[in-house]
């Protein structure tokens, strides 16, 4: 029972996904190797930079020929914009490109927008004002933020999909930095809607910062580099789902309290002393 529980599918929207991992594309040495790692890693639902530099690479190979659409789900994401303006401009684009796929994915947008190209961190302003015009327009936006409660609040109240507070700065690999405000932002998009899903996004590094991050409560884990950048890739892939799947049953499982103290395994009632 805890098994089936512990990999009930995650709802976003309309959409319905069975695995709570989403894997991004980019960064593979090639991309056989891409979808070896997406095939390894049992998610069902990836997502695809539009402003790509290249969807052809240098052998003359594009992405979508190495992605099959009758099995995942593509989520567009706006990586790369700097302007609320811009990352519209590229939500509607990747739109017709899955219109184009019949892809499920096309009502759907992973949004982001940059504050400065050192940091890669959000704007909340810009993104806030990018999700208000995407939601008019018939979008379901999953937002890319901080982990700040307060912005997390506002990008819910403005009518995002899925608030997607970073672990920690997108491909540092530093895991879960503030597990507190991760706490707190489930506390406010939660209250009065338990099912409303929380996504962390970005930081993530190795299996164990997958686990945390489930631990902690949030609905499903959104990763590129800590597979794609691997010195295995494969096994990395392969690692992640299990990370997740296990962080998942242990947080609904309940972990004991920390205490300051000891306390002994096996009970004081009805001890039998060994004869002296």
């Amino acid at each position: 029972m805890a098994t089936e529980i512990s990999n009930a599918s995650l709802r976003i929207g309309t959409h319905t996904l069975a695995s709570r991992l989403i894997v991004g594309t980019g960064k593979y040495a090639t991309y056989d190797l891409m979808a070896d790692c997406l095939d390894a890693s049992g998610t069902d639902c990836v997502t695809v930079a539009v402003r790509r530099e290249r969807l052809v690479d240098a052998r003359g190979q594009n992405i979508l020929d190495f992605l099959d659409t009758s099995r995942y789900t593509l989520l567009p994401n706006t990586a790369g914009c700097f302007s609320a303006e811009d990352a519209v401009r590229v939500a509607r684009l990747g739109r017709e490109i899955l219109l184009g796929l019949e892809n499920p994915g096309a009502d759907w947008v992973k949004l982001e927008v940059l504050g400065d190209k050192k940091t890669l961190l959000p704007d909340p302003v810009a993104t806030l004002r990018a999700t208000e015009t995407l939601v008019t327009e018939g979008y379901q936006v999953l937002c890319y933020t901080t982990d700040d409660p307060v912005t997390a609040k506002r990008l819910k109240e403005a009518g995002a999909a899925s608030v997607m507070p970073a672990g920690s700065p997108i491909g540092s690999g530093q895991g879960i930095l503030n597990p507190n405000n991760i706490r707190i932002c489930l506390e406010y998009l939660k209250e009065n809607d338990p099912d409303y899903p929380v996504i962390v996004d970005a930081g993530v590094g190795t299996a164990s910062d997958v686990t945390v991050a489930m631990e902690l409560g949030v609905d499903g884990v959104l990763l590129n580099t800590g597979i794609a950048h691997a010195q295995d890739p494969l096994l990395m892939a392969q690692a992640m789902r299990c990370s997740l799947e296990a962080g998942r049953a242990a947080y609904l499982a309940g972990r004991i309290p920390k205490k300051l103290y000891a306390t002994a395994s096996s009970p004081e009632e009805g001890r039998v002393d060994s004869p002296a």
